[in-house]
């Protein structure tokens, strides 16, 4: 089975935190979370497009919970709309206790994807199709 592009609008990725990735307080950098989200977005929007992507912005991210090392993250990336050569994609980052399996919104935020042709400048994306209700 062969997925065609505009066929793929959302993605979820699995990670652990582990004590490498958190600062002394034993809770996830910033910047290992964002990379993280990053690396979703890049994901679906890759999947969505067909195409060489890169992360144009970032739009408002916002930090909910602390995630501890020892957690399970999961991440969830969704094309909300697109543009002639660019996708906005919001990531949700989840953390879970492996032991309760109590979930909490740990970060959300927004990226800015553009899709590449061979030469590197922005080529055209399919339209986002409308789902049925």
């Amino acid at each position: 089975m062969k997925l065609e592009a505009g066929s793929v609008t959302q993605v979820k990725m699995f990670e652990m935190v582990f004590p490498g990735q958190t600062n002394h307080y034993g809770t996830l950098f910033g910047g290992e979370g964002l990379a993280l989200m990053d690396k979703a977005a890049f994901m679906v929007a890759s999947r969505y497009s067909r195409r060489t992507v890169v992360t144009a912005s970032t739009e408002r991210i916002d930090f909910h919970v602390p995630v501890r090392a020892g957690q399970l993250v999961e991440l969830t990336a969704t094309v909300l709309s697109v543009g002639r050569t660019s996708m906005v994609v919001e990531v949700e980052l989840v953390a879970e206790d492996l032991l309760t399996g109590d979930r909490q919104l740990g970060t959300r935020g927004r990226f800015v994807m553009v899709a590449l042709d061979a030469h590197g400048k922005p080529s055209t994306v399919p339209p986002l199709k409308a789902e049925a209700a």
